[in-house]
């Protein structure tokens, strides 16, 4: 038996919040005394095995469907294809990433299942049943449960654990399998892409310089694009500003928007509400630009500098 992985990937490649599922799942794993093992859904994913053996896989099972009826992703087929495969290798737990891909096909294969799934856990602790710590409310709040399932399925909140390489150049064992699918699974899949942004985007940015209410129009994010560039990274907002129509939906961080985790955040002129924080919480550091020392992220914040933005961004500029 081992703690089974789905890793997710797009056309081959590899979603980086896969690589948090695993230190998740080794978590788990050890407290069990079993071997992670990973599962990949796809003809075009067979080239990820040797990431998942460096990221701690003992044994990779690569699922294709039989004539390739989905040729995409799609939800219904996945959770079906995990399904099958949680039938065939009897895991004792399957663990995915948080994502709103990662939670969708672990809630289509608990269905298929008829098994719980409990999404968006930040620890497991295991005795006799799964003690878990979950976020809820878009992470304003932990939930403790308790699961009682012959097969537990979770997925792990996206930024909750670090991703680790623990055993470079390793390989693991590949064994292929192919799933036959009823047609009905088909209904729904991806038929088409828009390309919205190419190059760094706010989930990947290592830098993101965030915008509020504060920064008093769509001109003035000006400074915050200029700074951004000479940093290497990219332009955030609040809800606030795309409630105004500032910028747009896309830019904005937050429980109803992006979540980010880059090594530097600089929040310009932002309160600092619940549903803002929630998303910018797991930046490596926080640096609060603002004129009011009460604000709840510069109280939050790593630094704050208690100054007129439109001051402070020159300086950081060219200082």
């Amino acid at each position: 038996m081992s703690v089974l992985v789905v890793v997710e990937h797009d056309r081959g490649i590899l979603a980086e919040a896969s690589l948090e599922a695993f230190a998740f799942a080794r978590s788990i794993a050890e407290q069990l005394g079993e071997p992670v093992d990973a599962l990949l859904i796809g003809a075009d994913a067979a080239g990820l095995a040797a990431v998942c053996a460096a990221h701690g896989a003992n044994a990779v099972h690569h699922a294709s469907i039989a004539g390739d009826s989905v040729g995409d992703y799609g939800p219904e087929a996945y959770g079906m294809v995990v399904a099958s495969l949680a039938a065939l290798l009897s895991p004792s737990g399957i663990v995915a990433s948080g994502t709103d891909r990662g939670n969708e096909v672990l809630a289509q294969a608990a269905a298929e299942l008829d098994l719980p799934f409990v999404a968006n856990c930040v620890s497991v602790k295991i005795d006799d049943e799964w003690d878990l710590t979950r976020v809820q409310w878009g992470g304003s709040l932990n939930e403790e449960a308790r699961l009682a399932s012959r097969l537990p399925i979770v997925s792990v909140a996206h930024h909750a654990v670090e991703a680790e390489e623990v055993s470079a150049g390793a390989t693991a064992t590949i064994t292929e399998h192919i799933v036959e699918l009823p047609e009905w699974v088909s209904r729904s899949v991806i038929q088409d892409r828009v390309v919205l942004s190419e190059g760094l985007t706010l989930a990947t940015a290592p830098v993101v310089i965030g915008g509020g209410r504060g920064v008093g129009s769509a001109e003035g994010f000006k400074v915050l694009e200029t700074l951004a560039e000479r940093l290497g990274g990219v332009v955030g907002c609040s809800r606030a500003v795309t409630n105004n129509g500032w910028r747009p939906h896309s830019d904005q961080v937050g429980q109803t928007g992006t979540r980010i985790a880059p090594q530097l955040y600089i929040a310009c002129g932002i309160s600092g509400a619940i549903q803002h924080w929630v998303g910018a919480k797991a930046a490596k550091k926080i640096l609060a630009i603002n004129i009011d020392p009460a604000a709840n992220m510069v109280v939050k914040a790593d630094y704050a500098v208690i100054g007129d933005l439109f001051e402070v961004l020159p300086a950081i500029e060219h200082g």
